[in-house]
């Protein structure tokens, strides 16, 4: 990517990020888009994170979870996509390949924290979209960040700077993928990803981790 375009958050309906570091992440946003389900608690941290009102460039979803008074005050705002096939981050990821193609960074703000299995499902979509789009090929680097953690995927071979000591947790759903590691305090060279623990929990030995895929795959990086 030889131009840096713009960045979008958005905001899921999981648990709203008290620490600074996301905070800082939706300030700098050129781009907001919110689950509708998100929509009445990004209101009221708006003025908290901002200093002011700020609204969204767009609220996504059924809308079931907006009440009409605020549907109709903020009608320009509103994306009904009423279709099931999908959840709404993914809907408002979609959304913003389509509306705004000069954006090279995409975070994902809220969507950990609440149920287990929303949770779990939503970090598995960040695979799905790497599967699904060559993010690589369009320049777009797509990430979910909370209080606690930063989870990012990846489809081959990556090098990257964490920082000595940082606890990093590695998951695959592919058992036929081999992972070589440099950095990491237990290599990952013999971990067959037949269940989510084998590669969890371990930590940075050096500022730089390189992780050599046996073949083109998917797996999920996990930061603290």
């Amino acid at each position: 990517m030889t131009e840096m375009g713009k960045t979008a958050v958005i905001i899921a309906n999981g648990r709203f990020p008290r620490g600074e570091y996301p905070k800082y992440i939706m300030r700098s946003a050129d781009v907001t888009v919110c689950c509708d389900g998100a929509f009445d608690r990004y209101l009221k941290a708006s003025e908290k994170i901002f200093g002011r009102l700020k609204l969204p460039d767009a609220v996504i979803g059924d809308m079931d979870s907006i009440s009409e008074k605020r549907r109709k005050e903020y009608s320009d705002i509103m994306v009904r996509e009423s279709e099931q096939e999908t959840n709404d981050q993914t809907k408002a990821f979609t959304y913003i390949l389509k509306r705004w193609p000069d954006v090279s960074f995409i975070h994902i703000i809220g969507a950990t924290g609440g149920r287990t299995d929303h949770t779990i499902g939503n970090v598995s979509l960040l695979m799905e979209y790497a599967r699904t789009y060559d993010l690589d090929a369009m320049g777009i680097s797509v990430d979910m960040i909370s209080d606690t953690e930063t989870i990012f995927a990846v489809t081959d071979t990556i090098e990257f700077q964490c920082g000595q000591g940082r606890r990093i947790s590695i998951f695959s759903p592919d058992n036929s993928l081999k992972i070589r590691s440099q950095g990491l305090v237990w290599p990952t060279d013999g971990v067959i990803f037949d269940n989510w623990w084998k590669a969890s929990l371990n930590r940075a030995s050096e500022d730089t981790v390189r992780l050599e895929f046996s073949h083109r795959s998917i797996a999920l990086i996990m930061m603290d």
